[in-house]
Order: C-alpha cells, then structure tokens, then sequence
C-alpha cells in the first residue's frame, strides 16, 4: 500500500528543475439583469366560464374566473399576445374578484375580421364582452396595448371603469423612445417567439400571423393616440406603471400620466423593463392587488 501511495505522490511530483505552471483564472461570468430576461408564465388555471362572442365581423375570445359573485375585474393582454400571459397574476385575484380575460381581436383565440384595427374598435370589443356579460362597471388591469384599451375606455366610458392599472402603456408619440436605429431585443424577440408560437397553438395559421402583423403595425406607429386633455379626464381611480428599463417607452410620460389624471399615480418597478409582469410578478402581483382593495 505504501509503495502506490508514494507511486501516486511521484506521478505528480514536477521534473528537476521545472516550475509550477501558472494556473488560469477562472472565466467570470456575470449574471444576466432580470430587465433582459424574460420568464415564461405557467399555464391558466381552469376557467369557470368561456365564450366566443360575434362583434363587429369578429369573433371575440372571453373567459372568467374566480367569484362570479365578486367585482369585475378585465384583465387585458399585450399586442400579439393573449390572455393567458396573466398567468402569474390571476391566481391572486380570482378568490376576491370576478375576472374577466379577453383576446383582442385577431390575437389568441379571436378572430380579427375585417374593421381598420385600432385601439378604440378593440375596446368596444372589451364593452361587448361585458354587456353580454351582464357587467356595467368593471375595473381594468392592461399591459401594453391592453394599457392603450383600457385607456381608450377610461376616457370614452368612464361610468363603466371603476379602478384602471397599467402597465408599460404610453398615451401619444412622445411616450415612445426613438425606434429608427434600435435594434429589438433579445427580450421583445423572445416575446414575438412566445406569441407566435401561441397563436399556431390556438389553431391559427400563418397567414393569420402575417395578416395580424400587418393590422397591429399601423396602430403601433400612429402618431396620434389621446390628448393630454383626454387623459385628464378620467375619473377612474389610476395607478400609471412601468419597469425602470422599458425598452420602448419614455419613464417621463408614466410619470406625468400618474400626475395628470386627477385621481391618478404612477409606479416604477426596479431592474424590469416592458415585460415586468412577468420579471417581477411578485411585485407586479401584489401591486395590483393592493392597488384595486383601495377606495
């Protein structure tokens, strides 16, 4: 035994004269900022109710959950997604509220038909639902675009929305970061990756894909949007959000809409960008659920 052991110690041992070869530095990698990296959501819970409603030569995708006998809440999903992407949101707010989900049209499981697509048809789409929903005042939770509808409701149907939370949602072009030389990010790749793979999953096709695309482009790039005059109009009770590293948006304009609006008031969520709500769903979560327990 002792004979292997000192084989052992003098199979290591250096040659005469050599010296000890310097050893490498370990390569450092740093951690990826959560703002650039994007958690998918799990999978919905089961609905208690859905229907597909015919609106306006579309055919509109709905679901609820939680307490049928609770306040309404709509929750309202991002361009090119769907309303399973409030996955890591609904769980906590179905024992309270009842919620409401909708596809906007063309997206998820609606149909998109054949209206010019703007902000204001797909929030008419939202009132159809809730009318055929017995719902006459709601509150409204959207993300991105869902932020744009429940913006255009709050403004044009104010005794129908009670509380309004948005989220990475700007009201004109000057909220919007020049795009002419950016590049999209690996976290907007990754979400155009998700919705695209949705959108087959659903059912769809391509074409449908390409046909979505080429309707969302021209409300994306409208210069228009609302006025400063109709954003302080509204009387829903307003919480304005956004992460600090939104990729598209001006932090500016958040803040002057949680100024603006009388009963308004603006967040900012830390090391998160256009896609906090699922970088940080504990926070965006608990956020909102406190924002709508509030009088």
């Amino acid at each position: 035994m002792r004979a292997l052991v000192i084989a052992a110690v003098m199979a290591t041992a250096l040659p005469a004269g050599a010296t000890p070869a310097k050893k490498k530095a370990p390569v450092v990698v740093a951690p990826v900022p959560r703002w650039q990296t994007l958690p998918l959501p799990p999978p919905m819970p089961k609905a208690t109710a859905t229907g597909t409603l015919a609106h306006d030569d579309a055919k509109i995708y709905w679901a609820t959950y939680g307490n049928e006998k609770g306040k309404a809440v709509v929750m309202l999903h991002g361009g090119l997604g769907n309303s399973d992407h409030w996955a890591f949101q609904l769980p906590a707010l179905v024992e309270k509220y009842r919620v409401i989900v909708v596809d906007s049209r063309g997206q998820g499981r609606s149909t998109l038909g054949t209206a010019k697509l703007t902000y204001h048809l797909m929030g008419g789409d939202v009132l159809a639902v809730l009318d055929s929903l017995k719902v006459t005042k709601a509150s409204l939770v959207g993300w991105s675009d869902g932020g744009a509808i429940a913006l255009d409701l709050a403004v044009n149907q104010p005794d129908r929305v009670d509380h309004m939370f948005v989220i990475g949602t700007n009201y004109d072009s000057a909220g919007s970061k020049p795009r002419r030389a950016q590049k999209p990010s690996k976290t907007f790749n990754g979400y155009a990756a998700k919705c695209k793979t949705d959108h087959l999953k659903f059912g769809n096709s391509l074409q449908s894909w390409t046909d979505l695309i080429a309707a969302l482009l021209p409300v994306w790039r409208n210069p228009n949007g609302f006025t400063k005059d109709q954003i302080k109009s509204i009387k829903a009770k307003s919480l304005v959000t956004d992460g600090d590293h939104d990729e598209i948006l001006e932090r500016a304009q958040i803040e002057e809409m949680g100024k603006i609006i009388p009963n308004g008031a603006s967040k900012i969520f830390d090391d998160t960008s256009h896609f906090a709500i699922w970088q940080d769903p504990e926070t965006v979560t608990k956020t909102i659920v406190e924002f709508l327990g509030t009088d």
